[in-house]
């Protein structure tokens, strides 16, 4: 397959700041996952400088479990490094790499300028069944997050910064930090026993180092605002993002409750099997709760693409989160 088209001389033209912020007004942030074909890298590129036009606060690539599209996510990151102002945010996973492998893997994107990452357990490749080991060396996300920490710890372990009023004085700092996000269960992990496992098992993200926490798929925005209270009463500090995924067909719908564990929405179901236009039917379910979740107290919008741009800007546009001189005709 072609390679995602990229260009710049080096990671050192596209340094990328850590942090990740929410004070100026709500944000909004996208996933991308890793083409499969020329066809589909074609596609994503048009996509792309749509949902990049318009400033996203980030933008995430996935990455296939085992590795499986290492060289073409990391194609598209370094195209948002080069290419664009969006910070960049890879995926890792724990699934079947030692920690030498992880270790090396977590140094490759740091090296190209990658400095937020989302750390997940990761699900089982297919054709493992329930109860065969599949995890590696790394038995957690918490694990995972340590190890992003100490690796660029071991990289770069302190930086010179001038000393104000003293010209040509340096003084040694701790050297630059990376951003960490993880993944939240509003409804709970398909594996977990409780609410107060998923609870628990999230705090203990923070505490390895995580500094952000993507939601997964859920339909309703109680669910999400329920989470939040519940987690802010456990102790969890950091900023929790809901994510959205406009659901444009019914058999999309299927296949989403599949993958992800969650309920089937009937009502939802019953809307897109019936209307002439399944698509307009999931673009105002998705600006419906993404409204919600805005009057409720969220800090963004973090939406799925499936590659494409039509749906995420249609809904972004419809809350108010688009300057419209920014948006693309």
């Amino acid at each position: 397959m072609a390679a995602f088209g990229i260009e710049g001389d080096s990671p050192d033209d596209a340094v990328r700041p850590a942090a990740l912020d929410a004070s100026s007004g709500p944000t909004f942030s996208f996933e991308l996952y890793p083409p499969r074909n020329d066809a589909a890298a074609e596609a994503l590129q048009h996509s792309l400088a749509r949902l990049v036009a318009v400033g996203p606060e980030f933008v995430s690539v996935t990455y296939g479990a085992s590795g499986s599209s290492r060289g073409v996510s990391l194609d598209v990151l370094r195209h948002l490094l080069h290419n664009t102002d969006v910070l960049p945010m890879a995926h890792l996973t724990c699934v079947g790499s030692s920690y030498a492998e992880a270790s090396q893997l977590i140094r490759e994107f740091l090296d190209a300028g990658v400095t937020s990452f989302l750390a997940l357990r990761g699900d089982p490749p297919e054709g493992v069944t329930e109860g065969e080991p599949f995890l590696g060396d790394l038995g957690s996300a918490g694990e995972l997050v340590q190890l992003i920490h100490r690796v660029q710890a071991e990289r770069e372990p302190f930086v010179q910064v001038p000393v104000p009023g003293f010209p040509g004085a340096r003084r040694i700092v701790g050297g630059p930090k990376v951003t960490i996000a993880v993944a939240a269960f509003p409804n709970g992990h398909p594996r977990s026993r409780s609410i107060e496992q998923d609870l628990d098992t999230l705090l203990a993200k923070e505490a390895a180092g995580a500094n952000l926490a993507i939601s997964q798929l859920f339909f309703e925005a109680d669910e999400y605002l329920s989470f939040v209270e519940r987690a802010r009463a456990a102790g969890i500090t950091m900023r929790i993002l809901p994510g959205v995924m406009p659901v444009l067909s019914a058999a999309r719908l299927h296949r989403i409750v599949e993958l992800s564990g969650e309920n089937l929405p009937i009502q939802l179901l019953r809307d897109l099997e019936s209307a002439d236009d399944p698509a307009a039917v999931g673009i105002e379910h998705a600006t419906r709760l993404a409204q919600r979740l805005l009057d409720g107290g969220a800090t963004g919008i973090h939406l799925y693409t499936f590659n494409r741009h039509e749906a995420p800007l249609a809904v972004l546009g419809a809350v108010g989160l688009l300057d419209s001189a920014r948006t693309p005709a």
